[in-house]
């Protein structure tokens, strides 16, 4: 299935340099390139795209509040961003995964490692710089606008097995590596990651990563679950 993507970016340079990169791959289609944040939403709306590269600073409508639209637009529900910054630990990108973002990385990244992001991203994986991705996390949730942690009632509506995904997911682990932890296929742990979603009510699971740390499942610092 072809993936299409929307660049997002005021620089024409980066915009050529990521299409370039992405247009190479069989499966991955630009659909359109965005100068600002309202360009953007407009395009992923009328181009009907999957994945948006997303910068953050950008003249009008930014990167951040463009990601707030497109996350709050229910016809938009498909619509995955992944931000890409020159820096990893910038504030900006915390209140971008707070807007919504499924993701960021670092404008250095290789184009393999932009490739399967993309990928990633669409299939509905969080992609979280591994770099930044604990101490993002740990400030982001030491917030007081990080936002209220999820109810018990929801929380209780997971299962034992559905919890033991959150926390594997939480410490970065793809279906794959959850579902040789925990002895499954990788469908299975597909299909508990999901219904964790659902039963939260998080669109993805960067959102389902937050989650896990607010709702104290997982702490900064600590181990994954053996």
């Amino acid at each position: 299935m072809t993936i299409r993507v929307l660049l997002a970016d005021d620089q024409p340079l980066i915009r050529a340099g990521y299409r370039m990169i992405l247009d190479s791959e069989p499966d991955l289609e630009i659909v359109g390139e965005a100068v600002n944040g309202r360009e953007a939403v407009d395009l992923a709306r009328t181009r009907r795209a999957d994945v948006v590269l997303m910068d953050i600073r950008m003249p009008g409508v930014d990167g951040i509040e463009a990601t707030r639209l497109i996350a709050a637009d229910d016809d938009l529900a498909g619509v995955r961003v992944l931000v890409l910054t020159t820096f990893e630990q910038d504030d900006n990108v915390m209140l971008a995964l707070r807007a919504g973002a499924s993701g960021f990385l670092g404008k250095g990244v290789g184009p393999d490692d932009l490739i399967s992001a993309v990928r990633a991203v669409a299939a509905g994986e969080a992609m979280l710089s591994p770099k930044a991705t604990r101490g993002l996390l740990d400030h982001l949730l030491s917030q007081p606008e990080a936002g209220p942690p999820p109810s018990e009632q929801k929380l209780a509506e997971l299962t034992h097995r559905e919890r033991e995904v959150l926390v594997l997911v939480a410490h970065g682990m793809s279906n794959d590596a959850i579902a040789e932890r925990l002895f499954l296929s990788p469908l299975t742990a597909k299909t508990h990651v999901n219904r964790a979603m659902a039963k939260l009510g998080v669109r993805d699971r960067a959102q389902l990563v937050v989650v896990a740390y607010q709702s104290g499942l997982v702490r900064p610092g600590s181990p994954q679950a053996r």
